[in-house]
């Protein structure tokens, strides 16, 4: 296996809690240490390469557990805002990540310094996400007058019930992406920007504040890795390939393809917003800013993925 010099990895839910699991904190860090163990005993095997290496997260799951406490306890201590959801998890899953990981270099023989910086992202005010907000989290209620809170949009999701849907903007800029780079540079593996950074806008007076929505985790990866210069980026989900006719009898799979392709088959709604659509568009705005190449594969076959044995494989010639 060969490292690629720099490599962003944004880590799916699965690497953090398994479909079927209630996601305890025992279930969390037994299965981001098994996930840590994969990375670091991928990093074993070629100990003196030290690639640059940046890890981002996903937080949907947590963010709907604070959210929850905050429903139990909200006679006593108020609603908890949305962006202070965000930053509990990102700090937890964060340090979580940074010392498993750590933790299983060292059992290896490969001692590498990982930290976990808390991350913002600045997104734009006149976003038109936040007219039509989309993004579900939190609990299902089973009528609209449960659901309904103070300030809450909420929508039906048939047959589960009524659930809180938030705006979901873009992402513009990583607020501390200099300290981010700094630490990159210096050879630190870097775990930030968990569940997309911690949603700010910056007002006329130029003081950020929080703002009660949830930023897409891979379209935040895409732009750091784009200002990081890094080389590859590998998006880790559910599936080892990405699916072109996905559940239908044309279904086939991509293993490698450029991104002119990748852009044609997105134009052709192959690939839908609520599924691998923001994976998709964040790949090409990644190679579209100057990286070399994207790695789409499961958690379990990123080894295999970065040899381009397995997984889709996005490269950004014509």
């Amino acid at each position: 296996m060969t490292f690629p010099p720099s490599l962003l990895i944004a880590l799916g839910g699965n690497a953090i809690v398994r479909p079927g699991e209630k996601g305890t904190v025992q279930e969390q860090l037994a299965r981001t240490r098994e996930s840590m163990g994969i990375l670091a005993a991928a990093l074993a095997r070629e100990p003196a390469a030290k690639p640059k290496i940046v890890i981002t997260h996903g937080n949907g799951p947590q963010v709907g557990d604070v959210m929850l406490r905050g429903e139990l306890a909200r006679t006593e201590m108020g609603p908890i805002p949305l962006d202070a959801a965000v930053a509990d998890t990102q700090g937890f899953i964060g340090s979580m990540i940074a010392l498993l990981l750590r933790d299983e270099l060292a059992r290896r023989g490969v001692p590498r310094d990982v930290v976990a910086v808390v991350t913002h992202v600045l997104v734009d005010p006149d976003d038109e996400a936040f007219e039509d907000p989309t993004k579900p989290i939190g609990a299902f209620y089973s009528s609209i007058t449960q659901a309904r809170r103070p300030g809450w949009v909420v929508k039906e999701f048939p047959p589960r019930g009524w659930r809180r849907v938030v705006a979901s903007p873009s992402p513009t800029e990583v607020v501390e992406r200099e300290t981010i780079r700094g630490l990159h540079e210096a050879g630190a593996i870097v775990v930030c920007a968990g569940g997309g950074g911690i949603p700010v806008t910056r007002g006329k007076d130029g003081l950020l504040r929080g703002v009660e929505a949830v930023v897409d985790k891979d379209r935040t990866s895409a732009l750091l890795a784009g200002d990081l210069g890094i080389d590859t980026l590998a998006v880790l989900t559910a599936v080892e390939r990405v699916q072109i006719g996905y559940g239908t009898a044309r279904a086939a799979d991509l293993s490698r393809v450029t991104r002119a392709q990748l852009a044609s088959y997105h134009a052709q709604g192959e690939f839908p917003p609520g599924s691998m659509g923001p994976k998709i568009e964040s790949a090409l705005a990644f190679l579209a800013r100057g990286g070399r190449r994207v790695v789409i594969t499961s958690e379990e076959k990123l080894q295999d993925g970065l040899d381009e044995k397995t997984g889709t494989i996005v490269l950004a010639g014509p």
